[in-house]
């Protein structure tokens, strides 16, 4: 487990975005795993950038997202799917077919997961996931005590990570209880796995993933036994490691 500390969240966007760029460059048909939140939206800016500035393209590349809530239609402002055409896709080469995102507004959610996995093989797994850390230690919406062995699926959200997304719904009536979201034995089949951590917030899960024991209360701690995996953290992050 490689680590990398940079001055500031600018910093490690930009060391995440390099690395993005180089599996572009390096691949014929990348498949890239995307995270969604606030701490991507500094990634998928200095991206945005570089196709700007005929840096990189996206029209070889494919895309999978790690969640969606349930119950919330593509179109919903507060939806992943929402999200990523507003912060990435619309402002890139990505052809719209090559973008994944889970199907939370299906009437099967079961079937939905199963459909996500079938695709993810068909893609031949993911290249290079990126992936942020939630306050509890959470990956994707895998909360604490998520089996390891899981795959993508339906999970219950828990109290804090509805608390930490409150801010971007009217009420907290408005916030999901359910989302689809990769699993972790799914997220662990990514060739290279990029682990973005910014913040005093996250410094307590941090210091507990790098210094811990290996234990389903943290589900980030699955990272330990991949081996290709990219910690890129700011000095507020890394405050307490």
């Amino acid at each position: 487990m490689e680590i990398i500390k940079t001055k500031d969240y600018d910093e490690m966007s930009k060391q995440a975005c390099v690395k993005v760029i180089e599996t572009i460059e390096e691949m014929h048909q990348p498949v890239l795993g995307l995270a969604t939140g606030s701490t991507p939206e500094g990634l998928y800016k200095c991206l945005i950038d570089a196709y700007k500035r005929n840096k990189v393209h996206f029209d070889k590349v494919t895309t999978f997202n790690l969640d969606e809530y349930i119950g919330l239609s593509p179109e919903d402002k507060n939806s992943y799917h929402y999200y990523m055409n507003e912060n990435f896709f619309k402002h890139i080469d990505l052809p719209a077919d090559q973008a994944n995102v889970p199907k939370g507004n299906t009437g099967n959610a079961s079937q939905a997961c199963e459909d996500y996995e079938q695709l993810i093989r068909e893609a031949g797994h993911i290249d290079l996931q990126i992936l942020g850390l939630g306050v509890n230690g959470h990956i994707a919406f895998n909360e604490p005590h998520t089996p390891f062995n899981s795959r993508t699926q339906v999970v219950d959200l828990t109290e804090s990570t509805r608390d930490a997304n409150a801010r971007f719904f009217e009420s907290m009536d408005d916030v999901p209880t359910q989302a689809i979201t990769m699993g972790l034995e799914s997220i662990m089949e990514s060739r290279e796995i990029i682990l973005l951590v910014s913040g005093f917030k996250k410094a307590a899960a941090l210091a507990e993933l790098i210094h811990g024991k290996k234990t389903e209360s943290l589900p980030a701690s699955i990272l330990k036994n991949h081996p290709n995996v990219t910690i890129i953290a700011d000095e507020e992050a890394l405050s307490k490691a």
